[in-house]
């Protein structure tokens, strides 16, 4: 799980209809190729892998009205039923037909944690028996569901747990949005106003078109209804992808890990950075068009002896001068398998008293769940079988 969690104002920050099918070159040791949405495709239609327009057009396509889809749609987000025979407002012939026709796939729950300070960690299992987490963070001060938009990450960041397991395969847009309604339905909030933060398993850039199809699922007035403004997308800075999102109609608030303000440490750090300058990170960043108010959360995960001295702070609150933006300083989550450790207190008061002096708004993160291992960094789930994708990534690093 990326670095980056939290809430600012009305939604959630990193801190605590998708545009041209673009192609998004993202370096990493896995092929193209090699990676998959889905590894098997069922023959009936899952309803919630289709936004409302979708939903609409194959009804239509199948001889029945398309206005059932928003019926369809308000049964299966506002009252998470998802039994068409259940669907009490359908005409009984349209409710044999979509019973016959249409089958729902729904992440099923599997083990569910709470730490000593209320978060709460899920394990889910997918229809192909890939596994992904989850987490609940109450309190923040709204209600925020962390979730996952792929099966592992290809992303390779050195600080982070997620990145052992290499890329297993992108998540569904119904994957994405089947955790927010199970979150949703498990904790009784279904009614309640929630922010979402994709910040667990995976980068959501890397997986573009799904990611984005989940938010408008998510948004759409007769579902959940969760507007942008509560929906915080982190990445790592994939700037062809920050580019085309600057095109979409619906942009969530954007959080990038940049974990170091020169070129030279991001690579130690942030695989990516090889490609992607923070220099052009920043830049990309300073061409979106963010509405009134709204500010990019920049995520820096502070790591002992490596980039926490005040001379970085400096150099980064010099990079982002001029820009919307408030810098969230994340003390690692030290965990088994990563080579780094926490900064002592100090050194974090330090770092962020630099940043502050220089004229960058700051804020310091406090850690959620780390005795369930549900922070920041620390989502891993183990015992699956490697898929393709992991072995090639393994046989290259070997």
């Amino acid at each position: 799980m990326k670095a980056g969690r939290g809430t600012r104002g009305r939604g959630a920050e990193a801190a605590g209809c998708a545009g041209p099918h673009a192609r998004i070159d993202v370096p990493t040791l896995i092929s193209a190729d090699s990676v998959s949405t889905v590894s098997t495709l069922p023959a009936a239609i899952d309803p919630t892998e289709l936004d409302l327009p979708g939903l609409e057009a194959a009804l239509e396509a199948r001889g029945h009205a398309p206005f059932r889809g928003r019926q369809i749609f308000r049964w299966l987000y506002r009252r998470d039923v998802t039994d068409f025979g259940a669907m009490t407002d359908l005409p009984q012939p349209l409710r044999a037909a979509l019973t016959a026709d249409f089958a729902v796939a729904t992440p099923r729950l599997v083990q569910r944690e709470r730490s000593v300070d209320g978060t709460e960690k899920f394990l889910f299992a997918l229809a192909d028996g890939r596994r992904i987490e989850s987490v609940f963070i109450p309190d923040t001060p709204a209600m925020t569901f962390c979730v996952s938009t792929q099966v592992g990450c290809a992303m390779n960041c050195a600080f982070c747990l997620t990145a052992k397991m290499g890329l297993v395969r992108h998540l569904t847009a119904g994957e994405i949005v089947g955790q927010v309604r199970q979150l949703a339905g498990a904790l009784g909030l279904r009614d309640r106003a929630f922010n979402i933060v994709l910040m667990g398993m995976g980068e959501p850039l890397h997986n573009y078109d799904q990611t984005m199809k989940a938010l408008r699922i998510l948004a759409d007035r007769h579902g959940l209804a969760v507007p942008p403004r509560r929906v915080t997308l982190s990445t790592v800075g994939l700037v062809p992808a920050i580019e085309r999102l600057a095109a979409e109609p619906l942009m969530p608030n954007l959080a990038v890990s940049l974990h170091a303000a020169s070129d030279e440490l991001r690579a130690r750090l942030v695989p990516v950075g090889r490609k992607y300058g923070v220099q052009e990170i920043v830049e990309a960043c300073r061409r979106l068009p963010l509405r009134h108010r709204r500010r990019i959360t920049f995520e820096y995960v502070l790591l002992a002896g490596v980039n926490d001295a005040p001379s970085e702070a400096v150099r980064l609150a010099r990079l982002l001068n001029g820009l919307r933006a408030k810098v969230n300083v994340i003390p690692l989550n030290a965990a088994p398998g990563i080579p780094f450790e926490r900064p002592s207190d100090e050194a974090v008061d330090r770092f962020a008293r630099a940043l502050s002096e220089h004229g960058a708004t700051v804020s310091v993160r406090k850690s959620r769940g780390r005795d369930i291992r549900a922070a920041c960094g620390q989502l891993l789930v183990e015992g699956d079988r490697p898929s393709p994708a992991q072995q090639l990534a393994a046989l290259l690093e070997s």
